[in-house]
């Protein structure tokens, strides 16, 4: 038996091989690696600027209008009062003792008239005692006092209830209210101003540097393309001392400025673009704001070399303008700067 099986164990060992063999040539030809493709570095681009000579400024812009520089604010002094009537609105033109304002009387005409009377009253019997009685003298002259204070302070509040104009001018203000609304004491009803004799005001900003600023700064009024000059009048720190806790804090955010000359066609109201040059510096290295970087204190630019390699310099800063900025030192004139 064990002679049986030999041959075809052999037979099955060639096959086997030959198997093996053959299943290796269907395997596919191993290809050889490619090296990876060169790739060029993209080239960075920067916005760039040239250093430059030239002006710089440091200037407080803003917006302006006209107002008068004299009015005549009126208000009823009284203790509370309702109107009949506001007699004018604003753009009314009016004269020295027009009436502006009229407040209901509630009566007042009468009482007046009866203390009237009673002041003469009083007068008549202060006559008809005789000098001998000193103290019949002395009593007839009390009564005759308080009967005239009496009359003039109910002529006064009387004449509250009527209030006119103390001045030529144009209305300005006029409050908008209806017969019967009721009006506090010191409420400002009418605002008539003199047109002819008018300054700028600017409001400024909390944040605005004002150092520079002083009575006498010039500066540059701009309207309808007419360019005229002025002068600063008021500031901040000059205005007067009031105790107007509405006019102090107006003063306190309000430049005033006055033109020699007044633009044709300006009146109350109208506006204008005001420029104060408060520094400027001639035939100096200036640079866009955007060019100079600033790290723990230190100042700095971005030089661009050969139009390729980078280099920081430190700068010294001069005058910051509103978009420039003066480099003292560290910057020669045709470097080519590097922006944020």
């Amino acid at each position: 038996m064990s002679t049986s099986t030999r041959p075809i164990t052999a037979l099955s060992a060639l096959l086997l091989l030959g198997s093996i063999l053959s299943g290796c040539s269907l395997l596919p030809n191993e290809e050889p690696e490619l090296n990876p493709p060169l790739i060029k570095p993209a080239q960075e681009n920067y916005r760039t600027v040239v250093a430059e000579k030239g002006t710089i400024r440091k200037e407080v812009n803003g917006n302006g209008n006209f107002v008068s520089e004299s009015s005549d604010i009126a208000q009823y002094t009284g203790q509370g009062g309702r109107i009949e009537e506001i007699t004018v609105q604003a753009g009314d033109l009016v004269k020295k003792g027009d009436v502006l304002v009229k407040l209901i009387l509630d009566g007042m005409d009468l009482q007046l008239k009866e203390q009237e009377l009673s002041l003469e009253r009083a007068k008549y019997a202060y006559k008809q005692t005789p000098a001998t009685d000193k103290d019949a003298r002395r009593i007839a002259g009390l009564q005759l006092e308080i009967e005239r204070i009496k009359y003039d302070r109910l002529k006064e509040n009387f004449d509250s209830k009527v209030i006119s104009s103390k001045m030529d001018g144009k209305v300005t203000f006029a409050e908008a209210l209806k017969e019967g609304d009721y009006i506090d004491s010191y409420q400002t009803l009418v605002i008539v101003s003199d047109p002819t004799k008018l300054r700028l005001t600017m409001t400024i900003d909390s944040g605005t540097n004002l150092s520079h600023v002083e009575v006498g700064t010039k500066a540059e009024v701009q309207m309808d393309k007419a360019t005229s000059t002025a002068k600063v009048v008021q500031t901040p720190n000059s205005a007067p001392v009031t105790l107007n806790k509405e006019l102090a804090e107006k003063y306190s955010k309000t430049l005033y400025l006055e033109l020699p000359d007044l633009p044709k066609g300006v009146e109350i109201g109208s506006g204008a673009s005001i420029r104060i040059i408060t520094e400027q510096r001639d035939n100096i290295i200036k640079i866009p704001k955007s060019g100079l970087r600033s790290y723990l204190g230190r100042n700095f630019v971005r030089v661009l070399e050969d139009g390729k390699r980078l280099r920081e310099m430190d700068v010294e800063v001069g005058i910051t303008g509103s978009t420039e900025v003066e480099i003292m030192k560290g910057l020669e004139e045709g470097q080519v700067i590097v922006l944020q």
